[in-house]
């Protein structure tokens, strides 16, 4: 019996021996595991400076007491680590939000960013934390400026797509349909797949909007020339007022909303249309006025306008029917431009014919203002002519070297040009040589008579010397009295008294000039009156002078000294 109690005693005893055994194991076992779990913590949250109170008190304290006190520093390593791990995860969210709007939520992507932040997350430090912060901002710049971009590139579309008169909504949402947003939850795509989509739409509707402006540039400039050649009134062309500048401008400066869209361009090429129709059934009306243009545009220039389209034969071919009138006005128009080209070349030499003629001009009326008695009164205006006169001269000093330089001039083009200069039909040069022929024979006429009247006064001053100067009542009533001189030629009559020029001067009926022949004389009409005057005398009066002269001489000479003048 004792036995059995002491056996059941010991079984007891050995028991609790191993419930405390285990007990302490356990309590071991806990502390390790808090220990463990404290390490982890402070590692992951990146916490330095906080010892442990078990390690502190190891060898004073139960492991109870450890236990209980190492048990609120876990709790508060737990929360912070919970207060970490959310900041993290709001932060990974950002950037998984920010990185799928980049990448245009690649699927891919998504999945490498979750495991990265599986295998990130037991590194909770605030060094990592910062750089999660730091990526953040940059994905947050990095989609505003994606952000601006897209905004700008649909701006510029809106533009276009104004101008071209297209659809907007429809234009854009072919690129994405979060670019034309009809709802504020929706965010606006800024991915590359949508950039380069708007970056290629633009460029598209840029090509369309070239050839467009160019098309309506070309209908625009066969508008205006039928117009122009259709006379068509003002308020005719005002309903197209809108499209009119698109000929002045550049393809940038086309702003107005519409103004390339195939309806206007339509509209116009309609209008184009139906005045090329009307232009063709007044084509014969047409070719008339352009001829008749041509014809002016040659009178200006002093170009002989081509015979082969001129009024006459152009209305006999179209009246029978062998010259399409379309291919005769395209000839007509031809001409007419190589008129203008002409004329442009030989601006220079027109413009010095200009000053020559005026030189001429000036040479005419100061030979009308010397044969005037009464220029030197002291009316009014005379100054102004006195002055007028002074300069006359200087420019008609000029004459000689405008001619010569003029001369050259035009041989000079001759030679570039591989033609003749023709001045209304006749050849300039031959114009200025006659001149420079004429001028000359004119001089040597003025230096005779010059020389003439010399010897005219020399025997008038002879006869005063034997005879004296005051005339016998019988002579006084048989002659006149010119210039302070009685003169007999012999037979009674008395020449009438020369016109004296000033030295310099011209005669209008001598020297002759493209404008004063081109209204009277043409082509060889002009070349008769050059052999006329270059065969007639060019002062009758001087050379009928020279034998009164003669006359005169005879009968001073063949009288007796003292015997009076034969009557």
């Amino acid at each position: 019996m004792l036995m059995e109690l002491e056996r059941e005693c010991l079984q007891i005893y050995q028991r609790k021996v191993d419930e405390a055994a285990n007990s302490k194991a356990k309590l071991h076992q806990s502390v390790a595991s808090i220990e463990a779990e404290v390490a982890s913590l402070m590692a992951a949250l990146g916490v330095l400076n906080i010892n442990s109170p078990i390690k502190l008190d190891k060898g004073s304290k139960s492991l109870k007491e450890k236990l209980a006190a190492v048990t609120p520093l876990v709790e508060e390593l737990r929360i912070q680590k919970e207060e970490r791990m959310k900041q993290f995860s709001d932060i990974k969210a950002q950037i998984e939000k920010i990185s799928g709007e980049i990448s245009g939520y690649s699927d891919h992507l998504n999945k490498a960013m979750n495991i990265s932040l599986t295998l990130e997350e037991q590194d909770l430090t605030l060094r990592n934390l910062n750089e999660y912060q730091t990526h953040l901002r940059t994905l947050q710049k990095e989609k505003s400026d994606r952000l601006n971009k897209v905004l700008g590139y649909v701006n510029e579309v809106h533009a276009l797509c104004g101008v071209l008169g297209v659809d907007f909504s429809q234009t854009v949402s072919a690129v994405h349909p979060s670019l034309h947003r009809t709802d504020q939850e929706q965010s606006t795509n800024i991915s590359d797949s949508t950039l380069e989509g708007l970056e290629h739409m633009i460029q598209k509707l840029k090509t369309e909007r070239k050839s467009r402006f160019q098309k309506l540039k070309d209908v625009v400039a066969s508008l205006f020339e039928l117009w122009n050649l259709m006379d068509t009134p003002q308020e005719d062309r005002t309903k197209f007022g809108k499209v009119t500048y698109v000929v002045r401008s550049s393809e940038a400066n086309i702003t107005e909303p519409g103004i390339l869209s195939t309806e206007t361009i339509e509209q116009v090429s309609t209008e184009v249309d139906s005045l090329s129709k009307l232009k063709a059934s007044r084509m014969k009306e047409l070719v008339m006025k352009r001829r008749s243009e041509l014809e002016d545009l040659c009178r200006l220039t002093h170009i002989q306008p081509d015979t082969s389209t001129s009024a006459e034969k152009s209305t006999a071919l179209i009246d029978s029917g062998l010259v399409d009138p379309s291919e005769l006005l395209a000839n007509i128009e031809m001409q007419i431009n190589k008129i203008k080209d002409e004329a442009q070349s030989r601006k220079d030499i027109m413009d010095r014919i200009d000053r020559w003629l005026s030189a001429c001009e000036e040479e005419n009326w100061l030979e009308e203002y010397n044969l005037d008695e009464n220029r030197y009164s002291a009316g009014r205006g005379g100054h102004v002519n006195l002055k007028r006169a002074e300069r006359a001269r200087v420019t008609i000093n000029k004459i000689p070297g405008m001619v010569d330089t003029l001369i050259k001039k035009t041989l000079v083009w001759e030679e570039d040009m591989q033609k003749s200069f023709l001045y209304d039909g006749v050849r300039l040069v031959n114009i200025l040589e006659d001149y420079k022929l004429t001028r000359k024979q004119q001089e040597e006429e003025k230096k005779r008579y010059r020389d003439q009247k010399k010897r005219q006064d020399l025997l008038l001053t002879q006869r005063e010397s034997i005879y004296g100067s005051k005339p016998s009542p019988r002579r006084s009533s048989s002659f006149r009295k010119p210039n302070g001189f009685n003169i007999s030629n012999g037979n009674g009559s008395v020449p009438p008294t020369p016109r004296r020029g000033s030295v310099g001067t011209t005669t209008p009926d001598v020297l002759l000039t493209p404008r004063s022949y081109s209204g009277h004389h043409r082509q060889n009409g002009y070349f008769k009156e050059v052999r006329r005057l270059s065969t007639t005398p060019l002062n009758y009066v001087a050379m009928q002078k020279e034998d009164t002269v003669s006359t005169t001489y005879t009968s001073i000479y063949s009288s007796e000294p003292d015997s009076p003048l034969q009557g």
